[in-house]
């Protein structure tokens, strides 16, 4: 593989071998229901009731808000954020997808990270520190770049200087994240750190940057929320699905730091 064009700012390190939490969960349920109703066929009415329940009390919201609320850091940023002398910002990568033209572009939530960094950095240098921005993310879903390679224009564009712009393009985990920022932030002795991530995201962004003994400051960059009612919303099973998979990637950690894997 032909490694990127990155100015001389990238940093490449070793795959890790850890995967991520399982992902359609809710699909994955239903498959489930579904191969129940055709195993038991004494029970296949209540199966079936079971099911269309559960699903409607997730797409109502009934559901959907309460496993976000457990999934999800519900702090407001009322605090102010502390810059030191070198301060570094990390932008967690949220993915990325194609436009009506085919162009490579960051998701809605990843976007709206790389917009906070960039708001974020213009405060940090009116302090008169030194500021960097580390845009954090490799290539999980396998498209054509990574995802740092994809944010960095619309960081500059932003007004971030290219040369305060550290890209790192092979993590492809939030622990990666972390494991992959902390040796950025040994190598260039940073005072302060500064976490920017979606609120749904942030609970476990912060597990494994403590893993590797950092204590960022969390900056959210957007919050989900759920509208309960009667009929079923898109939304809320996209919710649903995004707050157990945090859940099942916090279990996850946990789990693996019992057996010495983390």
């Amino acid at each position: 593989m032909q490694p990127l064009r990155c100015d001389g700012r990238c940093v490449r390190v070793s795959l890790n071998p850890y995967v991520t939490p399982i992902k359609l969960i809710l699909f994955t349920l239903l498959v489930l229901f579904f191969a129940a109703i055709l195993l038991w066929k004494r029970a296949r009415v209540p199966l079936a009731i079971a099911a269309a329940l559960l699903f409607w009390l997730i797409g109502a919201g009934w559901l959907s808000a309460p496993l976000l609320h457990w999934a999800q850091d519900n702090r407001t940023n009322g605090e102010a954020t502390h810059f030191a002398a070198r301060t570094a910002i990390v932008v967690l990568g949220g993915g990325t997808e194609y436009d009506d033209d085919d162009h490579l572009i960051p998701k809605h939530d990843a976007l709206t990270r790389v917009k906070v960094a960039a708001t974020t950095y213009a405060d940090c240098r009116k302090t008169g520190a030194t500021c960097t921005v580390i845009l954090s993310g490799g290539n999980p879903q396998h498209h054509e770049a990574a995802e740092a390679d994809v944010y960095l224009p619309y960081l500059l564009e932003r007004g971030v200087p290219r040369t305060d712009a550290i890209v790192e393009n092979r993590s492809l985990t939030t622990y990666e994240n972390a494991r992959y920022v902390a040796g950025i932030v040994n190598h260039n002795g940073y005072d302060a750190l500064i976490v920017i991530t979606s609120a749904y995201h942030m609970p476990r962004a912060l597990l494994d940057f403590h893993r590797f003994a950092m204590s960022p400051q969390p900056l959210i960059s957007n919050t989900r929320h759920v509208r309960v009612g009667f009929l079923p919303r898109i939304d809320n099973w996209i919710s649903a699905e995004t707050a157990l998979h945090e859940l099942i990637g916090i279990a996850q950690f946990h789990v693996y730091r019992a057996i010495g894997r983390f």
